[in-house]
């Protein structure tokens, strides 16, 4: 039996009684607030009681679809070992607060993304989310139905490759345009992650709204000489997924996931140098429109799916802002946003009061929007200088635009330009809301 058998096991008659099991992974925030933890339990048999947490003994196995967080027991992690509790107190507990199907074991089994607290029931300073329901809660708010959609650009990394796919072979990458919505193996590299991603999300229950390849493709890295007779061969260019086994060589090929078969055939053949890299291919997928806490924990879920899917094809995402210096775009997580006020009749005028307010606490924004952004915000490749504030009609220079759409229907939305793609949703979307609807300047 293959580990793809084992992956696909079917679990449903695995009870006495014929009633299927349920696995639920959590999924949470660790410290850094950027990056993601999980692990996950079989729902049907464990009982916390003595811990004086819900859950299930025999008699109370859950059977069935899961279709609310309330039918979830809350469960711990070691705080310590996430950067979030110290060794002597390290208990923290994750509340479950969305559901998702788990597009990678499939059936009844399910995605749970949590938030933390502390054993006596306070959110830890990493939980944003406590807060931002507080504001998403507020009547103002809830009149006006806050729509977020978030454009969430990332980068593609590959290790350990003798020369960067999609660069010619012995040469340097071309101008930045044409990888933009680029088709073609010269210019889209990672669709199969891209579409795979793409499809698992929309499997889970993530609102994605759609994908498409960015404007940046770029590589760093050194030149290695061969020695003492030393080849440097095929062996060597599989893709880390591949040589551990899990990705047949005969029905996927590192070319296939990151460039050409024409540049993977030349690569073939013995060379007596190599590039040890990592290449950089720059993709989007866009979250929304949807209301309020939704977007954010969508957003959060459908970066949990991305970075499990790459990992299986040994492939790094990531969400730097600016994964490499030089002539070339960062990456940024736009937030496109509107109210009912600015969506009916006379919305512009609605938009435009609230672009103002964003302008007078541009510095508090700033600030919550994401870590290393001052690399990205320099006033070049498509962003608006970090220190100054100003918006636009189908600007991209600019830090708030609006698209020309909304300016001819005099309604509709703007967009918040300044966020990083390692931004956490739930701290924009909801200091947005706060800034334009809550706040009286």
């Amino acid at each position: 039996m293959s580990l793809l058998d084992l992956l696909n096991l079917d679990l449903s008659e695995c009870h006495k009684t014929n009633k299927s099991k349920i696995i639920a992974e959590y999924i949470w925030i660790d410290g850094s607030g950027m990056n993601l933890r999980s692990k996950g339990r079989e729902l049907g048999v464990w009982s916390g009681r003595d811990q004086g947490y819900r859950g299930w003994g025999e008699d109370e196995t859950l059977h069935g679809p899961v279709t609310n967080p309330s039918q979830i027991p809350k469960w711990n992690y070691d705080g310590s070992s996430t950067g979030q509790a110290p060794g002597e107190d390290s208990e923290v507990i994750l509340y479950p607060q969305a559901i998702y199907k788990d597009p990678f074991r499939g059936g009844n089994h399910i995605l749970v993304m949590c938030d933390a607290y502390t054993p006596a029931g306070e959110p830890i300073p990493t939980n944003k989310r406590f807060n931002a329901v507080k504001i998403f809660s507020h009547p103002e708010v809830l009149t006006e139905e806050p729509w977020f959609g978030i454009e969430q650009e990332y980068t593609l990394l590959q290790k350990n490759l003798n020369w960067p796919l999609g660069w010619p072979i012995g040469g340097y990458r071309g101008p930045q345009g044409p990888y933009y919505c680029g088709v073609g193996a010269e210019k889209a590299f990672g669709r199969d992650i891209v579409d795979s991603h793409y499809k698992a999300c929309l499997y889970t229950g993530v609102n994605i709204g759609g994908i498409n390849a960015e404007v940046m493709a770029g590589q760093g890295g050194y030149y290695r000489e061969a020695s003492n007779g030393e080849e440097l061969d095929e062996g060597k260019l599989a893709c880390p997924a591949q040589r551990a086994g899990y990705l047949d060589s005969t029905s996927i090929k590192p070319a296939m996931l990151f460039g050409s078969s024409h540049q993977f055939d030349q690569l073939k053949s013995p060379s007596k140098q190599a590039h040890s890299t990592f290449v950089l291919i720059q993709w989007e997928f866009q979250v929304g429109p949807t209301v309020g806490i939704s977007p954010c924990d969508d957003l959060w879920v459908a970066r949990y799916i991305l970075v499990r899917i790459a990992e299986a094809a040994g492939v790094i995402v990531s969400f730097d802002p600016k994964p490499v210096e030089g002539d070339c775009n960062g990456t940024g997580a736009h937030t496109n946003y509107s109210t009912k006020s600015m969506r009916a009749d006379g919305g512009l005028e609605v938009i435009n009061k609230a672009i103002e307010k964003l302008g007078k606490r541009h510095k508090e924004h700033i600030a919550a929007y994401g870590v290393g952004n001052e690399r990205r915000l320099t006033g070049e490749h498509e962003t608006a200088d970090i220190n100054t504030f100003n918006f636009g009609i189908a600007d991209r220079r600019a830090s708030i635009r609006i698209g020309r759409d909304t300016q001819k229907a005099g309604k509709g939305y703007l967009e918040d330009r300044r966020p990083s793609s390692n931004m956490d949703p739930y701290v924009v979307t909801s200091m947005i809301a706060e800034t334009t609807i809550l706040w009286k300047p």
